[in-house]
C-alpha cells in the first residue's frame, strides 16, 4: 500500500510539473509573441518611434506582465524579436503590403502572392468645413487625460459631418498620414468583404458545411454564413484577454492558422441558438473567404474591391503565418482612411454616386441580431457595452440608426446615418473604461444638431 501510495504520489508530482512547465511555456509564448507583433506592427506599419521596452501597449497598466520580456528591433530586415531571458523567442516580420505576421512556432512563414504592395489607387481628399467652437472643445478635451490613475491616450479624433471633415486632432507624434491599428474594427471591415462575395454570388447567407472539416455528420455543418457573422455559431470559444490560456490568445499568438484552430473547436450550443461575441469567429469567416476565392484572389480582393474604390491607400490587413487575413483583429489604416469606411455605411453602400454595396447588405448588416438582445448586427455593434458607458444616460440619447465598430484600447468607429455623422476615436486606452464613447458620441450628436 505505501509503494503504491508513493508511486501514486510520484506521477502526481510529475503531472503537476508537466501542467506547471506547459503553462510556463503559453506565458513566453504568448507574452513574446504580443511584444513582438505590436512593436512590429507600430514601428513597421504605423511608423512610429517606439522604445521597445517602454512602449505604452507592451509596457503600462495590465501589460506590466510584459516589462520582463525584451525586445530587438532589426530595421534592416524589418524583424522584431521578443523573449524572456533569451528563452523560446518570438519574432514578427514585416512585408510590404500585408503589414506584420507573427512567425510561426512550428512552421515557416506561408508565402504570399507579392512581396510588393498592390497599387494603392488615388487618395480621395476630403472635403473640409469649420465645425462650431463647441466642436473643437469637445474633440480638444478627448486628448486631456482627467485621471492620472486610468489614462486615455487618445491618439487620433476625426469628425465628418455631411461628407465634410469638421474638427481633427492628433496627439503628439501621430499624424494624419500614421495608419493606425483599429484592433476588432477590422471585424466590421470583414463583413463589408463578405458582403461583396455574397453580392457576386460567391456565398450566401443560408450556406452550411463551410470548411471541409464540417462533414455531413459534424455538428458544424448546420452553422449557416449568417451565424458566424451574428456570432451565434455555437462554438467553444474563451474571449478572455486577461487568462494567457484562452482561446483568443491561444489564436492570436501561438498558432498558425487562426482561422483553422477556431474552426476546430467543438460545438458547445447549436448552432444559431445563441450568441457569444468571439473573434475565433471571424478568423473562420476569412479563412471561408479565402477558400471561395482562392489564394491569388484572396490576397488582392480587400484592395481591388473595397480599399481602392474607396480611396484608403493606407489600409493594410496583416496574415497569419498561414497566409489568411486576421480579420479579428489585425488592420492599419489612418484616421481619414477609417473615416472613409465609416462614410461607406453612412451613405448606404454608395460611394460617388455608384453603389459598391448593396443597400440591403447594409440594412441586413445594422439589423439587431435577436440572440443579442439587440447589442449586435452582423459584425457591427448596434449598442455600446458598459465599460465605455453603454448603460449611461449619455447612451440613451445616441440616436436609435447609430453603429459602431469597436476594437481593444478604445478604437471606435461610430456612424449615425440620420445625423450624416462619423467620428473616429484611435488610441490606446489600457484600461477601456478611461474612454467614455458614449458619452462623446452624444455630446457630438447634440452640437451637430444644433
Amino acid at each position: 500500500m505505501n509503494d503504491a501510495l508513493r508511486s501514486g504520489g510520484v506521477v502526481a508530482a510529475v503531472l503537476l510539473a508537466a501542467w506547471g512547465l506547459f503553462k510556463l511555456r503559453v506565458y513566453l509564448d504568448v507574452g513574446a509573441g504580443y511584444k513582438a507583433k505590436a512593436l512590429c506592427s507600430g514601428v513597421f506599419g504605423s511608423g512610429r518611434d517606439l522604445d521597445p521596452q517602454r512602449a505604452p501597449q507592451i509596457h503600462d497598466d495590465a501589460y506590466r506582465l510584459l516589462r520582463p520580456f525584451t525586445a530587438r528591433i532589426d530595421r534592416n530586415a524589418r524583424l522584431v524579436t521578443a523573449s524572456l531571458l533569451g528563452v523560446h523567442p518570438r519574432t514578427a516580420v514585416q512585408r510590404p503590403g500585408f503589414g506584420a505576421t507573427l512567425q510561426a512556432l512550428d512552421a515557416p512563414l506561408a508565402r504570399v502572392p507579392s512581396s510588393s504592395p498592390a497599387p494603392a489607387g488615388p487618395t480621395r481628399a476630403w472635403r473640409h468645413a469649420q465645425g462650431p467652437d463647441a466642436l473643437q472643445r469637445l474633440v480638444e478635451e478627448a486628448f486631456t487625460e482627467p485621471n492620472p490613475t486610468r489614462l486615455r491616450r487618445t491618439y487620433a479624433v476625426l469628425v465628418v459631418h455631411d461628407g465634410q471633415i469638421v474638427a481633427e486632432r492628433y496627439a503628439d507624434g501621430i499624424t494624419a498620414d500614421m495608419p493606425l491599428p483599429g484592433w476588432s474594427m477590422a471585424k466590421s471591415v470583414l463583413n463589408a468583404l463578405i458582403g461583396l462575395l455574397v453580392a457576386d454570388g460567391r456565398l450566401a447567407l443560408d450556406s452550411r458545411a463551410l470548411l471541409p472539416a464540417w462533414t455531413a455528420d459534424d455538428p458544424r455543418a448546420a452553422i449557416t454564413l449568417e451565424d458566424l457573422l451574428r456570432m451565434r455559431s455555437g462554438l467553444r470559444f474563451s474571449e478572455v484577454y486577461a487568462n494567457p490560456w484562452s482561446d483568443v490568445l491561444h489564436m492570436l499568438y501561438r498558432s498558425s492558422d487562426m482561422g483553422a484552430y477556431a474552426a476546430s473547436l467543438p460545438v458547445q450550443h447549436p448552432a444559431g441558438s445563441r450568441w457569444s461575441y468571439a473573434s475565433g469567429t471571424s478568423n473562420i469567416l476569412s479563412l471561408i473567404a479565402r477558400r471561395t476565392l482562392g489564394d491569388a484572389a484572396y490576397h488582392t480582393f480587400p484592395r481591388t474591391r473595397l480599399f481602392e474604390p474607396l480611396g484608403m491607400s493606407s489600409a493594410v490587413l496583416e496574415p497569419d503565418a498561414s497566409g489568411t487575413f486576421v480579420c479579428s483583429s489585425y488592420m492599419l489604416a489612418t484616421a481619414r482612411d477609417w473615416a472613409r469606411f465609416g462614410q461607406l455605411w453612412a451613405d448606404g453602400g454608395r460611394v460617388d454616386g455608384r453603389s459598391l454595396l448593396p443597400e440591403s447588405w447594409v440594412r441586413f448588416s445594422t439589423s439587431p441580431t435577436p440572440e443579442s438582445d439587440g447589442r449586435y448586427g452582423a459584425h457591427w455593434w448596434l449598442k455600446l457595452n458598459p465599460d465605455i458607458g453603454g448603460d449611461t444616460a449619455a447612451a440613451s440619447r445616441i440616436a436609435p440608426d447609430a453603429c459602431f465598430a469597436i476594437g481593444h484600447e478604445g478604437q471606435t468607429l461610430s456612424i449615425i446615418p440620420s445625423r450624416k455623422l462619423v467620428v473616429v476615436r484611435l488610441g490606446a486606452s489600457i484600461h477601456i473604461d478611461a474612454w467614455d464613447q458614449a458619452g462623446f458620441i452624444a455630446g457630438i450628436q447634440d452640437l451637430v444638431d444644433r
